[in-house]
């Protein structure tokens, strides 16, 4: 598993900003290291050309011989970490360069087996306390009301993300599977059965009858106009207008004597036929194919695709604005709930010895699936830097603290020369 694009060079953009800084560091440190080993070669070459008479003489010499020696041999084995000393083609020299490949894989596997081990994580979450630790972290307000806020702005981008239209689909496919699977006249009988229970059918009736003398009282002039158009021509229109008001006058008065007759008999008559309307609605063939019917063309109108989309954009809206607004209701409760978790977290024990296994869980299985990956993912980065620019990089990362390795072994050459040196004067 190798990401789809890798850097160049093992430094991040900082440490490139800072390349140049390095770069005047070493060559500084380069410089004491070179004139340190100058200045032992110039006090060999002058004692040995003067003629080394003399004990004191001698031990100079001794001690500028040994530590020109290693001053020389930490200066080798410092360049040839990075490149060939003067050039010549030295086996096991510019080790970086020709030995990259093999560290990447070296580190992958170390990285494998020491960082991405599942008994070395498991180790180090138990050891981390995650479950305390959480839940002293949502019991706090802030962080929670801080956690409700980037909650919410998550929820926003994920529904900016979405297509509406495709939401709108799965909406209207989800509300049509729901209805589908649920016969609409035993539900309405199953219904009206409650209405009736809870004798609510006699508030049903003067709905009725009050919709009905609600519809006359609003439409009269509508209604009188097309009484009038069916009239005979021979009828005179002031025998008409009468006719039909009269007949207005009377309907309306007989409905509201309905609803205001306890004993009318067609309330009696509609609540006889209501009582038997649910076991038609459960049994009746004629019925349940006809409430399928009406079913079927509900859901398949283009008014409840238009309704599903109108409902997800207006839940898109209410999100966006909730989430915008530091004190809405939904990051308050949101943060209330965090807030009541950690706290639940924080007394009961069991359940913050569940999450911290439940995480322990999770970090062994993703470690023995993805190890090989994860691995791999380091060995592939690194042998895909170019070997020249790692080994540059590296250099001006190590090559200051190197440089006082060359100086440390011309200091310790020359104490080792005068050791020497004295121990063949006492045998001699």
């Amino acid at each position: 598993m190798e990401p789809a694009a890798t850097p160049a060079s093992p430094v991040s953009a900082r440490g490139r900003e800072s390349a140049a800084l390095r770069a005047r560091r070493l060559a500084a440190a380069r410089r004491r290291a070179t004139a340190l080993l100058a200045a032992v070669a110039v006090l060999f070459v002058a004692v040995t050309a003067a003629g080394a008479h003399g004990t004191l003489l001698g031990y100079v010499q001794a001690g500028a011989e040994a530590s020109m020696v290693g001053g020389v041999a930490d200066w080798f084995a410092v360049t040839a970490l990075f490149r060939r000393p003067l050039g010549l083609p030295i086996p096991h020299t510019a080790v970086i360069v020709e030995r990259k490949d093999q560290f990447a894989a070296t580190l992958g596997q170390f990285v494998q087996e020491n960082f991405l081990n599942a008994d070395v994580l498991a180790e180090r979450i138990r050891f981390a306390r995650l479950g305390s630790r959480l839940a002293a972290w949502l019991a706090d307000k802030a962080n929670a009301a801080r956690f409700a806020g980037h909650a919410a702005d998550l929820a926003v981008n994920v529904a900016e993300a979405l297509r509406d239209e495709d939401v709108q689909r799965v909406l209207t496919a989800e509300l049509a599977r729901a209805v589908d699977a649920v016969e609409v006249a035993p539900l309405a009988g199953r219904a009206l059965r409650i209405i009736i229970a809870g004798g609510h059918h006699a508030e049903l009736f003067n709905t009725i009858v009050s919709a009905a003398d609600r519809y006359l009282a609003d439409h009269q002039a509508e209604l009188r106009a097309l009484f009038e158009a069916e009239r005979p021509r021979w009828v005179p229109d002031a025998v008409y207008r009468r006719v039909f008001d009269r007949l207005y006058s009377r309907l309306r008065q007989r409905l509201a004597s309905m609803a205001g007759d306890p004993d009318d008999e067609t309330r009696h008559q509609f609540e006889a036929w209501i009582a038997g309307l649910p076991d038609r609605l459960e049994t009746s063939p004629e019925l349940r194919e006809r409430g399928e019917r009406i079913k079927r063309d509900v859901l398949g109108s283009a008014e409840l695709r238009d309704w599903s989309s109108s409902l997800w954009r207006q839940a898109k809206g209410v999100l966006r604005s909730q989430a915008a607004d530091p004190e809405s209701e939904l990051r308050r409760r949101l943060a209330d709930a965090l807030v009541a978790v950690g706290q639940r977290l924080g007394s009961d024990r069991r359940l913050g010895e569940g999450l911290e296994r439940m995480v322990e869980s999770a970090a062994r299985a993703l470690a023995d699936q993805f190890h090989d990956e994860l691995a791999g993912l380091v060995t592939g980065t690194i042998e895909r830097w170019d070997a020249a620019e790692t080994s540059s990089q590296l250099e001006l990362l190590l090559g200051r603290d190197l440089q006082y390795i060359r100086i440390n072994g011309t200091v310790v050459g020359a104490g080792v020369g005068l050791a020497l040196h004295a121990i063949a004067l006492a045998l001699a």
